[in-house]
């Protein structure tokens, strides 16, 4: 059975967006693009292909979903990697409250704000189940730059590191 309300990927589709999502309506869509990272608890610097979704259904949530995997130097897929989702909560003035769920364990609930094609978002708590890796703080940031495309910065704080650089990447949006 269809949903009587369908998700909206654009701000002019059906359902009509609700005025909170104003700062975050760019972001509306699906995403594909090519990022580096690091760590250093891991052996080395890798690339990523990375799919992301923002939908809304009208209220003043957007619907999150990101996936990726690792890629070799000519960017052919190695093997699943990081893959979350969740709910951004938009609040009056740009306000945004988003909670992220992974599936090795990890819930991030980060605050932030929304302004000028931009979403800075950082650690208000970290949800861990008991075998998940020790993560204690985020900071991801979502720019909407003048070319279409959408850049991802993603720093962390992980099994006794402080918190720095781990993702980046330059998406496109699809269709």
């Amino acid at each position: 059975m269809e949903s009587p309300y369908p998700d909206g990927h654009g701000p002019d589709e059906v359902p009509v967006p609700h005025a909170l999502l104003g700062p975050v309506l760019g972001l509306l869509g699906e995403w594909h693009g090519w990022g580096q990272g690091g760590y250093p608890t891991l052996d080395g610097d890798f690339r990523y292909a990375q799919d992301v979704s923002f939908s809304h259904d009208g209220r003043p949530f957007l619907r999150y979903e990101a996936r990726a995997w690792l890629v070799d130097a000519e960017g052919r897929p190695l093997r699943p990697a990081a893959r979350e989702s969740g709910w951004w909560r938009m609040q009056p003035d740009g306000r945004v409250e988003a909670l992220i769920t992974q599936p090795t364990g990890i819930t991030e609930i980060a605050v932030g704000r929304a302004a000028d094609g931009v979403v800075d978002l950082a650690t208000h708590d970290v949800a861990l189940t008991p075998t998940a890796k020790d993560v204690t703080a985020t900071r991801r940031r979502y720019t909407l730059t003048e070319d279409g495309s959408l850049t991802f910065v993603h720093d962390l704080a992980a099994v006794g590191q402080p918190l720095q650089h781990h993702l980046s990447a330059s998406l496109r949006q699809k269709g």
